[in-house]
């Protein structure tokens, strides 16, 4: 493996800062100018924009970074932890995404209190802002690494870097400049995935000598990780779609309900053949450098390309960085904002603006607090998925089976799905029970019990639009 020389690293690094400037220019000029525009867009963006915010802000650093990762440790299977985002993707249009739209509502915690109350509203937000700030560290150590691999800066600096760059994005854009230059980011990311795979299979000579070399379960459909996590994966990522804010939120920005279910079909689409490039590029670093730390799977590559060609992957990087962070802020700012600040502070629209800008500034530095402290980046990532996933099992039960359970069900379902799964993550899943399950089957034992005995409150009777 190359290194780059001190010249080869000025190269990159301008590189970089010209981009940021560049894509900070459009921010500035595409800037939200209102509450509105800040949180949905103004309810005027095209789908396909969507569709592609959508794919960039599920499949972000993070994911991207981490698929490699798992490839190299475990074979092409980790590929399902992206690919699955095209099954989840369809079934949240098909199923919830006109639901949601015609709510009214642009948090999911809000559409949830339409049929549960204002408790089960609260709970669903603290839950849903306790999982982002967990997926935005895991994009700031994902990000960190692959900046840090290049750019020869330590992971700390690499991770405020970042927190400085998105922080200014969202916080001054909004998410209608956030879609936007999302449309750039998402391009330039998708091209540099490219690059980035057709280099390793340069190196590798193809697919045959990794075959060949490298343990039959690297390329088995279910690999090292076994059936049981990849039916998590399918699980994980379905009711992370299916609940996740900032999902609701970008398609809560399209035009009408129609453009926001053709937003999920273009999303999935998007999501399949980046799924596989990943798989194969974490499969050719385990072949190529088997020794190698399983994080730097993806950016290890860097280091023995053409500088130039490696400074637009690297940028490619830092845009998958930048989307993935950003939006994940966004959608904790608007929960705070929408679910605690407004209701009992009652400000007017241009207090409201103000107010969340500079929440948005706090919220953007926090996760760099916690970055040092992360595991492995697929675990990370399910486990925040899987307690978005006890949300989607509350809102399905709300939205189909109006009848079944209440409030008080509902709320207690949530805290106990939410304390059992983080328990069970942090024991290392027990008994080779991924902690996917325990976030699936806790709300709905919770309810059934809860209805059982008749302890319903009588709270949650209205109706969500179909």
């Amino acid at each position: 493996m190359q290194h780059f020389g001190y010249w080869d690293t000025v190269i990159i690094i301008a590189m970089v800062i010209i981009y940021i400037a560049f894509t900070s220019w459009l921010t500035f000029k595409s800037r939200s100018k209102t509450s509105s525009e800040f949180m949905v867009g103004g309810r005027a963006m095209p789908a396909v924009v969507v569709g592609i915010l959508l794919m960039s802000e599920f499949i972000g650093a993070k994911s991207t970074i981490g698929a490699s990762q798992g490839a190299f440790e475990s074979g092409m299977a980790a590929s399902w932890s992206v690919l699955s985002a095209a099954v989840g993707f369809p079934l949240f249009g098909f199923f919830l995404a006109k639901k949601l739209y015609n709510s009214g509502e642009y948090t999911i915690s809000g559409a949830i209190s339409k049929r549960y109350g204002k408790s089960t509203q609260l709970v669903v937000s603290l839950i849903m802002i306790y999982a982002l700030l967990l997926v935005n560290v895991g994009n700031y150590v994902s990000g960190a690494a692959a900046i840090a691999t290049v750019l020869k800066v330590d992971l700390p600096l690499a991770a405020f870097v970042i927190a400085i760059v998105s922080t200014f994005y969202f916080a001054f854009g909004g998410l209608k400049s956030v879609a936007y230059v999302s449309v750039l980011h998402s391009t330039i990311k998708y091209i540099g995935v490219f690059i980035l795979l057709g280099f390793a299979l340069y190196m590798t000579k193809g697919i045959t000598p990794m075959v060949q070399a490298l343990p039959p379960s690297y390329f088995t459909w279910d690999g090292k990780i076994g059936t049981s996590t990849i039916v998590a994966y399918f699980i994980g990522n379905i009711g992370a779609i299916f609940s996740t804010q900032y999902i609701i939120q970008a398609i809560s920005s399209t035009k009408d309900a129609k453009s926001a279910q053709r937003s999920t079909y273009i999303a999935a689409g998007l999501a399949i053949p980046i799924s596989i490039a990943l798989g194969l590029i974490g499969v050719a670093a385990k072949y190529l450098y088997p020794e190698m730390k399983s994080l730097y799977a993806l950016p290890v590559f860097l280091q023995s390309m053409n500088v130039f060609v490696a400074g637009f992957v690297t940028v490619s990087l830092v845009a998958s960085i930048f989307v993935g962070v950003s939006t994940v802020a966004l959608a904790i700012s608007s929960l705070v904002v929408r679910d605690f600040y407004a209701p009992y502070f009652k400000p007017t629209p241009d207090q409201e603006f103000r107010t969340t800008r500079i929440l948005s500034v706090f919220i953007g530095f926090i996760p760099l607090f916690f970055v040092f402290f992360a595991p492995g980046l697929l675990h990370l990532s399910f486990f925040t998925r899987a307690l978005r996933l006890s949300i989607s099992i509350v809102a399905m039960i709300g939205f189909y089976l109006p009848f079944f359970g209440g409030n008080r069900g509902a709320t207690l379902g949530l805290l106990g799905a939410a304390v059992t799964t983080t328990i069970w993550y942090l024991l290392d899943n027990p008994y080779g029970i991924d902690n996917m399950y325990i976030a699936l089957v806790t709300p709905a034992i919770v309810i059934a019990i809860e209805k059982l005995f008749h302890w319903n409150d009588g709270q949650g009777t209205s109706k969500i639009n179909a």
